[in-house]
């Protein structure tokens, strides 16, 4: 039988086209399916129970919409299926739709033998492949692929279970006011329930669930796991759904039966919460008058209890994470934030309690302080030493919740005394914090998240991310030897532009163009040359927004126009206080007109900004070069050069002049051997390094490594033979008036009067060749014979 499908010439050979793969048609005018050819039936598919009580053992809960409001359970199945069981198709598929041919078709081509086949045929007696390359592909995940953090075994429920569920006194706080409740006195114990005498709110240390306790007839509890500041938090059983493991933990407001009511009510947007990186909401339930929200059982460990593990171990003193690694879990858990924040919510309350990290992944726990970003009237619930000043006057935002993830970070990787007391509210100084003095970078992130004023923190956590990852290569970087051999494109910068060893103010990084921008189509469409006719078609946009007015100040700059520059910086600046593209301008304007203080003061406050951004840093170095700061200008090249291979010539160039402006002629040439062969930019850092050894030259062995600097080079010849010649002339020198060392070599020519006379005038004569005005030639042909040597010919 012919292949029914269009265009094709083949046969159905076994219920299949020899040629194109398709399906042959069944008798009957039914889609063959399946491999054995078998026509597929037309069946029903069973619908589910949409409304009336959950049929499920003990559950007291409603079907609405298919699905049990308690316990989540589907509605039974009529006809005795369950949902998608259907024959001949996949839940949601329409059924008599035509089979896909796509994969059947391609399976019928040869593929090389790999893995198990290719072990069978070769004879190997190789039976599976353990471990090997999925390593490499597995390593991305906790760290960015930058840096690796080691993986915590799985922790069993039952023995996360505590064995005596007691508050200790030292922890006992009012959880109104804060002020210390429960502790003992005379050698009396402290009771574990009362009243604040401060404030008069009552306090319970005593679990309010005990083993065995069934919890809304699902949920068995089976220990206590902790304490918080909600309450007790307790392990149970869900007996409805396979015995799972689940976590109870108290909600706020639940004091009596109308406010447990409308807690149950304001956390049910919890529910949909979902996201790998935050732990699952199962349920609302409440029980003996107190309200629960039933989670999923995280087996990790927290950060807080890693730091613990680390401190016993160093023998009691506080051992902080490394930097590498504690940058690593807060860049993992930076998605699980902006997705929250997508929906309208803040966390409130994070903290190394709340970050579990399960072999090589983290988890955000404990949702119970989450609240809307517009409620305005609900308890809100934070950890002093983490909570953001502004939060008792103004309530929480986006911005509160990034100054608890930059105060983690620093709790993670330093051991920051006070943070609780004299530095409740500020970051304490940089000499104090061995972390911030290694890594400046460092420093200005977490600044700008801790920052006093919410309006000065990162506008949002996905612009955190960004930045906190380009801090994260600097760190990694820092901790390598040699220079970096890869490069990450940055969404605000471009890569630097090197034509020479000079870097000049129109060479350094330019702005990146925000596609977003309403007049992003609209400037692609102005195309002069010339910035002055540039000018003059950016003079009338549809409407001035940020991107149109940075086209008109680069403009300016080009054209030599101060004052403009100076108009859009501060119109922008008017519009916008914390628009540091338009500083960025300020700075390569101060540059163009060598003001150095003036420069490194804008480039200076960029780098505040984008702290992850390596263009900033390279201007600043830039500046502090030309302004008589060479130890930061230093500083800062070494940073640009061991982080990103795009800056790796930019940066040792400007290493190169640093040291050579100080004398430190092997500094230079170290700095100058940075760049990598590979590199376009290579050839002039040969060149430079001969010139500098040619420079400095106290005998024939630097002469000689000037040589060979430009040996094997691809350069312009003419370039390399003026080069030559100047080495040349002094070895000769230096061989007269010292003497010959035939065992030391220029280039390729013994260290003698002799050869190094043959060799000079051999280049000269290269030199006049190559020459294009008659009396240069003339005169180096007159070189040449000056220099040959005598003989009696």
């Amino acid at each position: 039988m012919r292949c029914t499908q269009p265009g094709c010439t083949g046969s159905i050979v076994d219920g299949y086209c020899d040629i194109c793969g398709s399906p042959g048609a069944a008798p009957g005018g039914s889609t063959v399916s399946g491999t054995g050819g078998a026509a597929v039936s037309a069946v029903s598919v069973p619908t589910g129970q949409l409304s009336g009580a959950c049929r499920q053992p003990g559950c007291t809960g409603s079907i609405i919409d298919g699905y049990c409001d308690v316990c989540g359970s589907p509605g039974a199945v009529s006809g005795g299926g369950s949902p998608g069981d259907a024959a001949g198709g996949l839940p949601g598929e329409e059924q008599g739709a035509p089979v896909s041919t796509i994969t059947r078709g391609s399976s019928r081509l040869g593929s090389a033998a790999i893995g198990s086949q290719r072990a069978t045929g070769s004879g190997s007696t190789i039976t599976k492949r353990v471990g090997g390359g999925s390593r490499r592909l597995r390593s991305a995940r906790l760290g960015a692929g930058l840096t690796q953090v080691p993986p915590t075994p799985q922790i069993d429920a039952a023995k996360a279970i505590m064995a005596n569920p007691v508050v200790p006194e030292n922890k006992r706080v009012c959880p109104s006011c804060g002020s210390p409740v429960g502790r003992g006195r005379d050698g009396q114990p402290g009771r574990t329930e009362g009243f604040c005498p401060k404030c008069g709110a009552q306090f319970s240390f005593t679990p309010k669930l005990k083993a065995g306790d069934l919890v809304a007839n699902q949920y068995q509890v089976a220990g206590c796991l902790a304490h918080g500041g909600l309450g007790w938090i307790y392990l149970a059983k869900d007996k409805n759904v396979s015995d799972r493991w689940v976590v109870l933990k108290g909600l706020l407001n639940t004091g009596d039966a109308d406010a447990l009511a409308v807690a149950l009510i304001e956390k049910q947007f919890l529910a949909q919460v979902e996201h790998p990186l935050i732990v699952e909401i199962y349920n609302f339930v409440s029980h003996d008058g107190a309200g629960y929200i039933v989670m999923e059982y995280v087996g990790g460990i927290s950060l807080k209890d890693i730091l613990k593990d680390r401190m016993r171990a160093a023998g009691g003193s506080y051992n902080p994470l490394p930097v590498d690694q504690a940058l690593a879990y807060i860049l993992e858990v930076l998605p699980a934030f902006q997705y929250l924040h997508d929906l309208g919510l803040v966390y409130c309350d994070f903290k190394p309690d709340n970050l579990i990290q399960v072999g090589d992944a983290v988890k955000l726990i404990d949702l119970g302080g989450v609240r809307r970003l517009d409620d305005d009237e609900s308890a809100i619930y934070g950890t002093i030493g983490y909570q953001a000043p502004e939060v008792p006057q103004v309530g929480t935002s986006v911005a509160s919740d990034i100054y608890t993830i930059g105060r983690t970070l620093l709790v993670l990787m330093a051991e920051f005394r006070g943070y609780q007391s004299t530095y409740v509210a500020k970051l304490p100084p940089a000499e104090d914090i061995p972390a911030f003095a290694a890594h400046d970078s460092l420093y200005r992130l977490v600044a700008k998240m801790c920052a006093p004023d919410p309006a000065d923190r990162f506008a949002s956590v996905d612009e955190l991310r960004v930045q906190l990852l380009g801090v994260l290569r600097e760190v990694v970087a820092e901790k390598q030897s040699g220079t970096a051999l890869t490069s990450a494109a940055s969404v605000l910068f471009e890569a630097p532009v090197v034509v020479s060893d000079a870097l000049a103010w129109d060479q350094l990084p330019a702005l990146r163009v925000d596609t977003t921008d309403s007049q992003y189509a609209w400037l692609s469409n102005v195309s002069a040359d010339d910035p002055k006719e540039r000018l003059a078609e950016l003079k009338h946009p549809p409407a001035v927004t940020p991107e149109v007015q940075l086209a008109r100040a680069r403009a300016a700059l080009q054209a030599g126009w101060a004052k403009s520059v100076n108009e859009v910086v501060n119109q922008m600046l008017t519009l916008d206080p914390w628009e540091w593209r338009a500083v960025w301008m300020s700075g390569l304007l101060a540059l163009q007109q060598q003001d150095f203080k003036g420069a490194q003061s804008a480039f200076n406050a960029v780098y505040g900004q984008v702290p992850g951004e390596l263009a900033p840093k390279l201007a600043l170095a830039l500046s502090c070069e030309l302004g008589g700061e060479p130890d930061l200008a230093e500083r800062l090249y070494k940073i640009c050069a061991s982080t990103d291979a795009n800056y790796v010539a930019p940066a040792a160039f400007g290493l190169a002049r640093v040291r050579a402006a100080r004398d430190d002629v092997v500094g230079a040439v170290q700095a100058l051997d940075l760049v990598p062969s590979t590199s376009r930019n290579y050839p002039e850092s040969r060149r430079q390094r001969a010139e500098l050894l040619y420079e400095a030259a106290d005998g024939l062995p630097m002469l000689a490594q000037a040589m060979d600097s430009i040996e094997r080079v691809r350069m312009d010849p003419v370039e390399r033979a003026e080069l030559g010649a100047k080495i040349l002339t002094r070895a000769l020198a230096a061989v007269t008036a010292q003497g010959a060392n035939r065992r030391l070599l220029i280039g390729s020519i013994p260290a003698d009067e002799p050869e190094l006379r043959d060799g000079l005038e051999a280049t000269y004569r290269t030199l006049a060749a190559a020459a294009t005005d008659d009396r240069e030639r003339y005169a180096l042909v007159d070189q040449a014979n000056d220099v040959r040597r005598w003989t009696l010919t």
